[in-house]
């Protein structure tokens, strides 16, 4: 390997992938490496999600989520085609199952118009005959949404970027940043043993350790990254027919999670969840999980005492549910009844990167931080994985705009 390159990517989920392989196409004659700590790619956020292309139901106009995502679902769709990556076109519903959520149905409805996404609002005669093992008064039918498998998506896009030129080093772990006015020094721990590696320009799709990896830079900035656990159950297989389409719950617009929802698998499987629980871990996949550096961390965060005290109720509910198959299941039965306790199967969780500012803040939308010679994606919300595509895009011209090389 080398120790001088011209750029150098922090972060092997889909979204540092997806920007390593663009800068590659767009600089062909540019020597690129992508860094990832872990054995394999996609071992975190972009591995433990569950395979939907969303349409960008939920997201305010003019928003980058809304407008990534919008491009990502065209760019993820014609990628796999290209790629015979597997895609089902299965839909999406969004069911309302009291008054309450029938009116923040008609709100969510009319984003979708302001977005341009092609919706449907059925009522609940129509709701039972596109579903007859769902129960609500009403539904919003979401043609556009899809369902994939992202870890295949990531390694096709690497290996264009290894056809084409690009370097990946796996078990590699950042370590230290320098930055001075010509290259960015890489300290990189690699097995027993440490390398400085230079890059004129150095990007951070770093995930769950974004905040990390900005400060390692010596950026200032005024967020946290705070884990929150997405614990899933997969239902036996005399389940597998039991919905048609994606089946989601009316969620909460005051928080950036989508409830917990019945979910195609791209396998013919179909998963419950998830919920969204409070982390002590940032990479705590297990049922316990404990992490002292992480949970100090994150003790020491005002940020992070203010937005537990705005959600406190939410998250008590949240926390009962997780060690509660009988509170968990009331959330599956107020739309699919018939779903009962001894359906709900282990299956692996996921963690949520969510940047909360230091007033208590939940950051909704995409989040990057620059100094002269680096560019730190520092929250990639969902849909990241529907989005990476324009989201590398995105960071390519960033990175052009900035015009250090």
């Amino acid at each position: 390997m080398k120790q001088t390159y011209d750029y150098i990517v922090v972060g092997g989920g889909i979204v540092g992938v997806s920007t390593a392989w663009q800068l590659q196409q767009r600089h062909p004659n540019c020597s690129i490496l992508l860094l990832e700590k872990e054995q394999h790619l996609s071992s975190h956020q972009t591995g433990h999600n569950s395979g939907v292309i969303h349409a960008g139901v939920y997201y305010a106009p003019g928003s980058l989520k809304a407008e990534f995502c919008k491009a990502g679902v065209a760019a993820t769709t014609k990628f796999c085609r290209r790629h015979t990556i597997p895609v089902e076109n299965c839909g999406k519903l969004l069911v309302a199952t009291t008054p309450d959520e029938v009116e923040c149905m008609k709100a969510l409805f009319k984003r979708c118009q302001d977005n341009e996404i092609d919706v449907e609002l059925i009522d609940q005669q129509e709701l039972k005959r596109r579903e007859p093992n769902i129960t609500g008064l009403g539904a919003i039918a979401v043609s556009a949404t899809s369902i994939v498998d992202y870890r295949k998506v990531t390694q096709a896009m690497a290996q264009e970027f290894q056809q084409a030129g690009g370097e990946i080093q796996l078990s590699s772990e950042v370590i230290g940043l320098t930055e001075h006015s010509d290259r960015v020094e890489v300290k990189v721990q690699s097995q027993s043993q440490s390398t400085v590696l230079s890059g004129r320009f150095l990007v951070s799709c770093s995930g769950l350790m974004a905040d990390r990896i900005t400060r390692m830079m010596g950026l200032e900035t005024d967020f946290q990254i705070i884990p929150y656990r997405g614990e899933y159950f997969q239902l036996p297989a005399k389940h597998n027919q039991v919905v048609q389409h994606l089946i989601y719950p009316i969620p909460d617009p005051d928080l950036p999670f989508l409830g917990v929802h019945l979910t195609r698998m791209i396998d013919g499987s179909v998963t419950v969840g998830p919920n969204a629980v409070q982390g002590f871990k940032r990479e705590g996949y297990g049922r316990f999980n404990f992490d002292l550096k992480d949970t100090l961390e994150m003790l020491r965060f005002a940020g992070f005492w203010k937005v537990t005290a705005k959600h406190f109720k939410t998250g008590l509910v949240e926390f009962k549910n997780s060690w509660s198959k009988a509170g968990y299941l009331k959330l599956v039965n107020k739309y699919c009844p018939q779903i009962e306790v001894e359906d709900l199967q282990p299956y692996p969780a996921g963690i949520r990167a969510q940047a909360v500012l230091k007033d208590g803040s939940l950051v909704h939308d995409f989040l990057f931080a620059e100094s002269p010679r680096s560019l730190h994606v520092c929250n990639a919300p969902s849909p990241a994985a529907t989005s990476a595509i324009p989201i590398g895009g995105y960071i390519c011209d960033k990175i052009a705009d900035k015009q250090t090389l």
